[in-house]
């Protein structure tokens, strides 16, 4: 069972950060309106994906892919009931809950 971050998993990590930095930059930019936020949003979605593929030198496909989406989601979700005042229902906070756990569970059982 792994204790520690290896370098791909602290790629994958930084990676789905900036998917975060993008989907909410995206949400920011106003449709892309907001040159800034655009800039932002390009330039973070280029390194996030930039890094997934590093990741995917060593790790599983599917289970790097899970998780960099996954990170993404969480963030953008929670992100986006703070920042852009989206519900934060009991119900939405509980699937992010059972992601957060996917999320575990798949780090746990990649063994690398």
């Amino acid at each position: 069972m792994p204790t520690s971050l290896s370098m791909p998993w602290l790629i994958l990590l930084v990676a789905g950060l900036l998917e975060i930095v993008w989907s909410v930059s995206m949400k920011a930019s106003a449709g892309f309106t907001r040159w800034p936020f655009t800039v932002l949003t390009i330039a973070a979605a280029w390194a996030s994906f930039i890094l997934l593929g590093l990741s995917l030198k060593s790790l599983p496909v599917g289970t790097a892919y899970a998780v960099w989406t996954g990170i993404g989601a969480i963030g953008a979700a929670v992100l986006g009931m703070t920042l852009f005042d989206e519900p934060a229902t009991v119900a939405r906070i509980g699937c992010i809950a059972l992601i957060v756990a996917g999320i575990v569970g798949l780090r746990l059982a990649a063994g690398n």
